[in-house]
């Protein structure tokens, strides 16, 4: 008998797939009580056989995804009791305080495909609790759905997000930690924007990718190659917040596996390559109350309401306040070059995308701002609560709101530690993810920029790509 008919893993059709992650998703957006999902799966996984593991995910301070399986049995057991040590997470806890407790938040619950993951495995995103079971404090997953919980609960509010996030297709697997200053990067396919032939590696990655997508519940709208060799975007339907920025950190772990298990690399370095356009994670919300567009308004200056102009205006004010928090690395003020149709003013426009909010054309259901300057390493949960929570709550500066909204001359800073001087400094920061966490993430990415020159220069750098916080891990770091 062959090994492979001594195992029956839970293998599922992508149409089936798709269905079962759908309604998962439709349990969150009906608001389903956690004690009732809790329930619901706990029932489901002790009396599916065929599943061996659960895959439970967090992110650390800097947006970077872990990964634990447990064995189902056990966490049938034990999923009360999770523990990890936190202080082998870089930005979490201090070795005297490295107890840390995981709690499976079970609306995020997936079903994986087998061909990409491996068959009999489920995948959950966990909550992060201190030990004596409060939500830890640096969990930014858990600070943005307790703030987003709050604006329901509070004012019946939901936020809507959907992001266009970019990335680059590269040959060789590991393309990044064995990336040299002398060799670059490989490009897989020439082609560019729209015309990369239907057989071309890079296209049949794109088709993999966003088959895997779909199945997932992502509900897909468009796929395509972007301006620059090698380059990829692949879009889905918004969502609420918490749902919105887990499908990032699922978007960009199904692209690197996918390309993985063809050779390749998968990267959301913002400008991996100098001399042609970076990528980035265009981001667009709107708020909704009662199932009402709260940002639409046909009367108002390009479709916008007040309560959306209001939005803007607080965002802009501040910008240099919360850029570090959309520009992550010292990578992603590369690609704030309007020679590249990216943006580095701090204005909003209908039709310059050099500005840092974009106004798209829309209707009732559509209208929303559109956040430029998020690059696709940063932290989407950070970055989703910097923008909401600055767009609702945060100060007014009128040299940038009102009637200069669209024409301020303030520029984004050029390079990462000029983000880092103001974040660190910044008052509003203080007040919107408490001073423990900035200070934490103030150390994580001063330490990585004093190991890269300040001055960018024409050429990546090393450095730049190897310590990136999405790259680097304990034996690179100690290498370089």
């Amino acid at each position: 008998m062959s090994s492979n008919n001594l195992r029956d893993f839970l293998e599922i059709p992508y149409d089936e797939l798709e269905k079962l992650n759908l309604e998962a998703k439709e349990k969150v957006l009906k608001r389903t009580p956690e004690d009732q999902l809790e329930k619901h799966y706990l029932s489901y996984l002790e009396g599916e056989p065929r599943i061996k593991a659960v895959t439970l995910c967090f992110s650390d301070l800097e947006g970077r995804l872990h990964m634990l399986d447990y064995d189902k049995k056990f966490l049938l057991k034990s999923h009360d009791n999770l523990t990890f040590d936190g202080s082998s997470i870089r930005g979490f806890s201090r070795v005297r305080e490295s107890d840390l407790r995981l709690k499976a938040d079970w609306g995020s619950f997936r079903w994986m495909p087998s061909d990409v993951f491996g068959p009999g495995k489920v995948l959950v995103f966990a909550s992060i609790f201190d030990r004596d079971g409060a939500v830890y404090g640096s969990d930014l997953r858990g600070l943005l759905k307790g703030y987003t919980q709050e604006l329901f609960d509070q004012k019946s509010y939901t936020a809507n997000v959907s992001v266009e996030c970019e990335g680059f297709l590269f040959e060789g697997v590991n393309a990044e930690q064995t990336f040299s200053r002398s060799e670059g990067f490989k490009f897989v396919s020439s082609g560019g924007y729209y015309n990369s032939l239907p057989k071309e590696p890079l296209r049949l990655f794109i088709d993999a990718f966003a088959e895997a997508q779909r199945a997932m519940g992502f509900e897909n709208e468009k796929d395509h190659p972007e301006v620059a060799p090698s380059q990829f975007e692949l879009n889905f339907s918004y969502s609420p917040a918490l749902v919105a920025a887990d499908q990032v950190q699922i978007y960009k772990l199904l692209a690197r596996q996918i390309a993985a298990n063809m050779g390749m690399t998968a990267s959301f370095l913002p400008k991996p390559v100098a001399g042609i356009n970076g990528s980035g994670m265009h981001t667009n919300l709107s708020i909704s109350k009662d199932g009402k567009n709260l940002f639409h308004d046909a009367q108002g200056a390009d479709g916008l309401s007040e309560m959306g102009w209001g939005f803007v205006d607080r965002v802009l004010s501040s910008a240099s306040d919360i850029l570090l928090t959309l520009g992550s690395s010292v990578n992603a003020y590369r690609r704030l070059d309007p020679n590249y149709e990216a943006p580095n003013q701090i204005r909003s426009s209908a039709n310059d995308r050099t500005s840092m909010i974009r106004i798209p054309l829309a209707n009732e259901k559509s209208a929303r701002i559109e956040v430029r300057v998020v690059a696709p390493d940063s932290n989407p949960y950070l970055a989703f609560l910097s923008i909401l929570k600055t767009g609702l709550e945060g100060p007014v500066d009128a040299a940038v709101s009102g009637a200069n909204r669209g024409t301020s001359q303030k520029s984004l800073y050029s390079n990462v530690h000029d983000a880092i001087e103001h974040f660190g400094k910044s008052g509003w920061v203080t007040e919107m993810i408490g001073e423990e966490n900035q200070t934490k993430y103030v150390e994580c990415k001063t330490v990585a920029a004093d190991r890269c020159p300040k001055e960018l220069g024409s050429q990546i750098r090393t450095g730049e790509v190897l310590y990136h916080h999405e790259v680097t891990n304990q034996s690179l770091w100690q290498k370089y």
